[in-house]
């Protein structure tokens, strides 16, 4: 490991952070360099690894392990202890350096750091941290910091780089007490979510700390996030739906990221032997949206799910609802209010936003909802207009087998 240059070193550093899903770069503060300010970099602009903003951007991060070596032995993990990888390690330096490169370089935005362990959790979580500490209080960086934290660090690590880093991230890993001691022995669900409180408390302590004083230092300013892997244990889509609504009430996250299973190389035996499928991933995600944008509660969300407690992966999970809530359709877009227009599918919250915008001023016809949304085919057996109503379309048996097939013939 000592031999490897630093070029070598990003090469299997980057790579091993691949598997972290959990990059994004929304919601801190605006923080820049120009004009009379200090330091470099800025949190804002355009741009490897690229993530998007709420509003579009573009984001770019460098995102690397800052050591892909680790004491523990989670079976999924590739970086496990009994993994037969090739190892390599940054010094807190060696990241500080390649992200001002990089930076100067005009490649990147910020930095997303996570690490296996060293030695120590604590050991660890002190060189995660000086990193941190050092880009912005030695080189002034004003730049974007995300840095993945290990729950069995000391709190006061822990404390620590949330004065740093705009986004601290804690993984959950797997979505059930049950599957994390099966295949993750040295984690505790109890350590990782009392990690979590413990962040969410500095969070709001922070929050409150900015509201009484200006110069309060600003403290995880983009929140906190967690990641979930789908696929390694038998947790259903059901299960996974329940355990990342308790997170987001709980612990007041800023986002759970779902990563699907990859079979990985010499692979415990207790593993799938394949992946599932990329579109269950896709699922969830779209799931956990309809939670957080749409005012789905966690039961609707598993109402779309079959008797194995698990998403359809040919209609996405709002239409599932909707064929299983049919009392709840047609909606009439002219009278009906934002709450119940959320639940059509096929109109999205900007849609919706423009159909109430729109029927101010007049009363809307079949077309004009069509040109504000997405699928005209999807939205059809679920709306009344000026000029439509599906009269039985609603009731018929062979709705969801109708709905697709329109979807399929206009690409929809």
């Amino acid at each position: 490991m000592a031999q490897l240059d630093v070029r070598q070193k990003l090469e299997i550093l980057a790579d091993a952070a691949k598997y972290d899903a959990s990059c994004a770069s929304s919601g801190t503060s605006k923080r820049d360099s120009r004009g009379a300010a200090k330091g470099i970099g800025s949190t804002e602009g355009m741009g490897i690894c690229h993530a998007y903003a709420p509003d579009g951007r573009c984001i770019s991060l460098l995102k690397i392990l800052l050591t892909n070596s680790c004491i523990f032995d989670c079976h999924y993990c590739i970086n496990r202890k009994s993994s037969n990888v090739r190892r390599a390690r940054f010094t807190a330096k060696e990241v500080v350096d390649l992200t001002l490169a990089f930076y100067r370089r005009n490649y990147i935005e910020g930095l997303f750091l996570s690490s296996g362990i060293i030695r120590s959790s604590d050991y660890t979580m002190e060189q995660l941290v000086e990193v941190a500490r050092s880009l912005r209080e030695d080189h002034q960086f004003r730049g974007y910091i995300h840095l993945k934290t290990i729950p069995d660090a000391d709190p006061g690590l822990i404390e620590a780089a949330g004065r740093h880093a705009d986004r601290i991230s804690i993984n959950v890993e797997l979505p059930t007490a049950a599957g994390l001691e099966r295949l993750a022995p040295d984690k505790s669900v109890s350590r990782i979510r009392g990690a979590m409180a413990g962040m969410k408390t500095a969070i709001e302590d922070g929050k409150d700390a900015s509201r009484r004083y200006r110069s309060a230092p600003k403290f995880a300013p983009a929140g906190q996030s967690t990641q979930m892997i789908v696929g390694a244990d038998a947790a259903n889509d059901r299960d996974i739906v329940h355990t990342a609504s308790g997170l987001y009430d709980r612990f007041a996250l800023r986002r759970v990221y779902y990563s699907a299973f990859s079979p990985i190389p010499d692979a415990s035996a207790v593993l799938p032997l394949k992946r599932p499928p990329l579109m269950r991933e896709h699922r969830l995600y779209q799931s956990d949206w309809l939670m957080r944008f749409y005012g789905y509660r966690p039961a609707e969300v598993a109402q779309a799910t079959d008797e194995q407690g698990m998403l359809p992966l040919d209609i996405d999970p709002k239409l599932a609802w909707a064929l299983k809530a049919r009392e709840q359709f047609p909606v009439d877009v002219n009278t009906a209010p934002r709450e119940l227009l959320l639940r059509v599918p096929g109109l999205g919250v900007k849609a919706v936003d423009a159909v109430i915008a729109s029927r101010r001023w007049r009363k809307l016809s079949l077309a004009d909802v069509g040109r504000l949304s997405r699928s005209i085919a999807k939205l059809r057996p679920f709306i009344v207009t000026t000029d439509w109503r599906p009269t039985a379309l609603i009731d018929r048996i062979d709705l969801r087998t109708r709905v697709t097939e329109q979807l399929e013939l206009f690409g929809a």
